[in-house]
Order: structure tokens, then sequence, then C-alpha cells
């Protein structure tokens, strides 16, 4: 599979990710799977919170770099997938591996369960601190590598809350 056919699988948007007519959305969790700020209280209040909140609790938690499936409820995606993204220490404490981690086990997962489309936010580049151009990085680089042992996985959508951040993937993309 060329550069070229696996960009051509991979997109930019800017908006809101619970809007997205996708396979799964991939909600950036903490390891309680409690809701919280963020696109995870965005995805929360959008899929239904109790709903999702009693299958999270069903779930028992996720450690970070793992991924937990729950069902959409009230999004359009079919399921929710619950990535722990590691929290900032300074680059030193496994927090690439972790990061590349949850991207990794979300497009296995997908595959497993036959998703043909995902949404990514940029997942712990908000409170867990993570730096933007690193994680950016991280997660093309990762999505990429994964994508060619994916060939049913059609398109991967990095969702921005931001234009500034779509810029930041709009631009590594073009390195790849």
């Amino acid at each position: 599979m060329t550069a070229n056919s696996i960009r051509e699988r991979i997109s930019v948007h800017t908006g809101d990710i619970t809007a997205l007519q996708v396979d799964a959305v991939v909600n950036a969790a903490n390891d309680r799977l409690a809701g919280g700020g963020g696109v995870d209280g965005a995805i929360h209040r959008a899929a239904g919170y109790q709903q999702l909140q009693a299958a999270c609790r069903k779930l028992g938690g996720c450690a970070t770099g793992q991924v937990r499936v729950t069902p959409g409820f009230a999004l359009p995606a079919k399921y929710i997938f619950h990535a722990v993204g590691p929290v900032w220490q300074g680059g030193d404490h496994g927090e690439q591996q972790l990061l590349a981690s949850c991207y990794r086990n979300a497009l296995t997962i997908a595959a497993d369960y036959g998703v043909q489309s995902i949404a990514f936010p940029a997942i712990s580049c908000g409170v867990y601190g993570y730096p933007v151009d690193k994680a950016v990085q991280c997660a093309v680089d990762t999505v990429v590598d994964q994508l060619r042992r994916s060939p049913g996985i059609e398109q991967v959508i990095f969702c921005c809350f931001s234009d500034d951040m779509a810029r930041h993937y709009q631009h590594y993309l073009l390195q790849v």
C-alpha cells in the first residue's frame, strides 16, 4: 500500500466529534471512564449521560494506553472507543509509548469490530498537557503505520476542536 493511498484515508476536520457520521468515535477518557470535561464531557452529554455512565461502570475502568468499547447510544456513531491517554510528565515517563498505544489499540479494535470509519480527538492535548506537536506526530505516525495493517479501515478522521489544532495535523500530514 502506497503512502498516498494511506494519506487518502486520513482527513482532518474542525468541529464537534459527536456529530460525525462515522462507525466509531474515540473518547479521550479518564481511567475511571467517569465522564469529565472537554471531549469526554461532550461525548457523554451527546450520547446520553446516564446510559453511557451505566455502560462505563460495567467496564470497571481502563488503564492508560488501553481502550474500552461501549455502544454509541444517541450518537450517530455505532461505537464509542474510550482511550485513556497519558498525562504529560516531561516526556521521560513512557508518555509517547502510552499515547501511541491508544491509537494502535483503537485501530486494532476497530478492525476487530468491522469499523470502516473512525474519528479521533487530540488525545491527551487538553488538560493532560501533552505538547501538541509531539502528540500530533505520535498520532499520525501510529495511525499511518496501523492503516498499513488494516485495509478494512477506510477513513480515519482527526477531529479538532480548533482551526489551530487542525493546522498542526494538516501540516504534519504533508510530511508523511
